[in-house]
């Protein structure tokens, strides 16, 4: 954890250097591509010694694979390897290392190259492997035309930026961003001379990557005096059970599992701000003439806390793993897209039995949130009292059913995951098997999918 922040802290201080002293107009690209990649090795290996080899061979085997294999195949031939070799790592680093050698704890990064590898391939195939009209409007913007060079390829994967806390982000962006032509593409969407402006304006990250490490800060603080406080591992204690009501356990499930947020919002809000420093991550210009640098956020805290359904939540929670999973496995997959979906999410971080009951129970909760969504939220809209007390009401049934479903993530084993539920009598897989006998979600085939998305961009090109 220390070296993990000191990483980050130093990262943070090269990324202003990196955007004041290489910025495209100072260097060119080869050299913030060889910066980038230089930099981002050494704190891999900085922080994990040895063990960053194994980032170095999964990167160098999947380069083989995207210059060797066909493009047909190039995107199936890239998953399994990644996949299959974070996999092992993860069994061995559980198994053969015995939980307990910090140094072997390289997953992390290792969880975001896989994604990277996987979301180029599957880019590299829509560009030259597919039709245009078999894409969706968001496959044909990210579509990669040409196979990249290694200097490219390595700095993707491996940029100081992103190395130890990603977030992932898609190649067109990462080469727009290097090459000078990231911010220039987002500000050509806004009409300036409209709004008084005799020439593009020059957006600087500075404020908002004050703001973010505000929010680090006040996220770290929160971390130290919170989680220690209320660890989840109580809501299985044997006298806890026997003394506390079961409204008043589920009480303490919020509790404790909102003192477990501070950390991840830490660790996400740190590297979006890195990126920012860097230059990396304008999004654009909002209804407001706000600049935005919201590109690679992972998370939106507001909307998290103020969710009203599971799918927002969902949505607003681990963003750029939730965009890299609809992309490379709900857009592509034949059936059953959100199944697969929560078995790749639970597959990608790893083999705890905890995962699986989390992953697993978040298929069932999010079908029958759908379910009831579809089917009664419209009765509600007919007037503002019946739609705030359908906000309330939904606010506080999502709170509860993700720290129902989280609360194995945490506790990782059989044994507490399996006693925890049965303290609450597994009541939410229970109402949401009853919700979807009654309300039954027929899943999308992947013909209707891509006839809705010829439709989309058949809408698009008529515009």
């Amino acid at each position: 954890q220390i070296n993990f922040v000191a990483c980050q802290l130093f990262a943070l201080l090269a990324a202003f250097w990196f955007r004041i002293y290489l910025s495209p107009s100072h260097a060119s690209s080869a050299v913030r591509h060889a910066f980038a990649t230089l930099f981002g090795i050494y704190f891999a290996v900085f922080c994990f010694g040895w063990y960053s080899i194994h980032l170095f061979v999964l990167v160098m085997m999947n380069y083989g694979i995207m210059n060797m294999a066909s493009i047909p195949n190039i995107h199936r031939y890239s998953f399994v390897v990644a996949m299959g070799y974070l996999t092992l790592c993860h069994i061995s680093r559980i198994y053969i290392f015995h939980y307990g050698i910090l140094t072997t704890d390289f997953s992390g990064p290792l969880m975001i190259i896989t994604q990277k590898i996987t979301t180029l391939a599957c880019q590299l195939h829509d560009g030259i492997g597919r039709q245009a009209e078999e894409l969706t409007a968001e496959q044909n913007r990210l579509a990669v035309k040409s196979r990249p060079s290694l200097l490219e390829y390595l700095s993707y994967l491996l940029n100081f930026m992103s190395i130890i806390a990603g977030p992932c982000s898609n190649y067109k962006d990462y080469i727009a961003f290097i090459e000078g032509r990231h911010v220039h593409m987002k500000l050509l969407e806004v009409n300036w001379k409209q709004k008084g402006y005799d020439r593009l304006p020059d957006p600087s990250p500075t404020g908002t990557v004050m703001y973010k490490l505000c929010i680090t800060l006040v996220s770290l603080i929160l971390f130290l005096t919170l989680t220690k406080n209320f660890p989840m591992a109580y809501i299985i204690d044997n006298e806890f059970l026997d003394k506390t009501p079961f409204l008043s356990r589920l009480g303490y499930l919020y509790v404790v599992t909102q003192a477990a947020k501070p950390k991840y919002y830490f660790a996400w809000t740190l590297a979006d701000a890195v990126n920012n420093a860097a230059g990396y991550g304008f999004s654009g210009v909002d209804e407001k003439g706000t600049f935005r640098w919201d590109l690679l956020s992972n998370l939106n805290i507001w909307n998290i806390e103020t969710a009203t359904s599971f799918k927002m939540y969902i949505e607003n929670w681990n963003i750029q793993t939730a965009a890299w999973l609809k992309r490379v496995c709900y857009d592509r997959a034949p059936w059953y897209p959100t199944a697969l979906t929560f078995i790749l999410s639970a597959l990608w971080h790893g083999i705890y039995p905890g995962y699986y009951f989390t992953f697993l129970t978040g298929i069932l909760i999010t079908l029958a949130a759908r379910a009831i969504r579809n089917n009664c939220r419209h009765y509600f809209l007919s007037s503002v009292p019946l739609k705030i007390a359908y906000d309330v009401v939904t606010w506080a049934v999502t709170q509860l059913a993700v720290c129902y479903t989280v609360a194995p993530f945490v506790m990782l084993a059989v044994e507490p995951t399996i006693k925890f539920y049965k303290s609450v009598y597994f009541h939410m897989h229970i109402l949401s098997i009853l919700v979807l006998l009654l309300l039954p979600v027929r899943p999308q085939t992947h013909s209707v999918r891509r006839a809705q998305n010829q439709a989309m961009l058949n809408s698009i090109k008529n515009k």
